[in-house]
């Protein structure tokens, strides 16, 4: 058989959740499956350090997309013909995007419709593409994978999709997420936080990531405790709103803040281990994958009881309300405390066995045999 990937989103230093989903299925699905052959599609010349094995070919579509337009021409007009050129007999989407006048048999990953629920969070270019395309997607795939149960109901909810056609298949956390020595954490501390204790947030910064309630919560913590704790903002500022603006004038600890931007997966790595806590006020996720990358760096996790993470963090995170400034600051403040650290860890390590990249792809792959049994 063969079947093609749409990997346009590996891009090195600029991968995302939905970047590194990407790599770590294909990775996995070339190498589990040398009986068939795998099309790679990329919009531009890919890096070297993306080697999937001889079974393997990349194809390089032209033009890269980076805007609406031209994420039109590619998947209505590109990739129908190369689909055409090597005889696909499956296409795998995972970032959910599909050509909608193909006949080739196609599974979409779309991990969450959040652009459905706040529209205030992308140009106004990229939300009227997404709204008006991901319903078609998704009456498109032949079957659709999703990240979540909470994912799956919403997009069969939103779109009037069968529950029956969607798939979970859960995220996983990469390799490098691991506790590190007492001695690299205080050499992050020092680099990072002037070598004080932080909390850490890892998000790209945008409305729904909640990170204006998180700096007022932070901001009341420091008043009432005097202590030198530190925030580490780990992400792309992506947007920078009126609500998240007037958070930051009213922040008396703007120099205990530090915005660190996107950084390299080992880098994030290092800081979640070091952190006394990751806090992730978001107000929706299709998963939440840095939850998961905390646990497995056993690291506490304060996070939303919100959409779908409460599938993620199970027992082993503290919940609170993301529209609540005292809830976040309430549990920041109480996860100080070295008894439940250690009581949250302990179940983080239980709740962590749940989730892998490896039992993603072995789902997807379950997914795709749904397409076509013959796989």
């Amino acid at each position: 058989m063969r079947v093609a990937i749409n990997t346009r989103l590996l891009v090195p230093g600029k991968m995302d959740g939905i970047g590194w989903f990407t790599y770590e299925t294909t990775r996995r699905l070339v190498s589990q499956h040398p009986e068939h052959e795998f099309f790679l599609f990329f919009d531009r010349q890919p890096d070297s350090s993306f080697q999937f094995g001889s079974n393997a070919k990349e194809v390089v579509l032209w033009p890269p997309t980076r805007h609406p337009l031209l994420w039109w021409m590619w998947f209505e007009v590109m990739v129908p013909a190369m689909l055409k050129r090597h005889k696909i007999d499956l296409f795998l989407s995972p970032d959910g995007y599909l050509p909608l006048h193909g006949s080739i048999p196609a599974l979409s990953v779309i991990h969450d419709i959040n652009f459905e629920h706040y529209k205030g969070n992308l140009r106004a270019s990229h939300q009227r593409y997404f709204t008006h395309y991901f319903p078609r997607f998704a009456r498109q795939a032949e079957r659709i994978a999703t990240v979540s149960e909470y994912s799956r109901q919403d997009i069969a909810a939103t779109y009037g999709i069968d529950p029956a056609k969607i798939d979970v298949v859960y995220d996983g956390y990469g390799d490098g997420y691991r506790p590190h020595t007492e001695q690299e954490k205080a050499e992050v501390r020092q680099r990072y936080a002037d070598g004080k204790p932080y909390i850490i947030f890892v998000s790209t910064i945008l409305p729904r990531k909640n990170l204006q309630h998180l700096l007022l919560a932070f901001d009341a913590v420091k008043r009432s405790e005097q202590s030198d704790l530190q925030l580490l903002v780990v992400g792309n500022r992506a947007w920078w709103g009126e609500e998240l603006a007037l958070a930051w004038h009213a922040c008396e600890c703007q120099k205990e803040v530090h915005f660190l931007g996107h950084l390299d997966q080992p880098t994030v790595a290092a800081l979640l281990s070091g952190a006394e806590m990751l806090v992730y006020p978001s107000y929706f996720e299709g998963f939440g994958i840095p939850i998961l990358e905390a646990m497995q760096a056993e690291t506490p996790v304060v996070c939303s009881r919100t959409t779908s993470m409460p599938e993620v963090g199970g027992d082993a995170v503290l919940y609170v309300d993301p529209t609540n400034t005292s809830s976040i600051a309430e549990a920041i403040q109480r996860l100080r405390s070295p008894q439940l650290r250690n009581e949250l860890i302990e179940k983080g390590r239980l709740q962590r066995q749940h989730f892998s990249w490896q039992r993603t792809a072995d789902l997807l792959w379950q997914s795709m045999q749904k397409v076509i049994p013959t796989l």
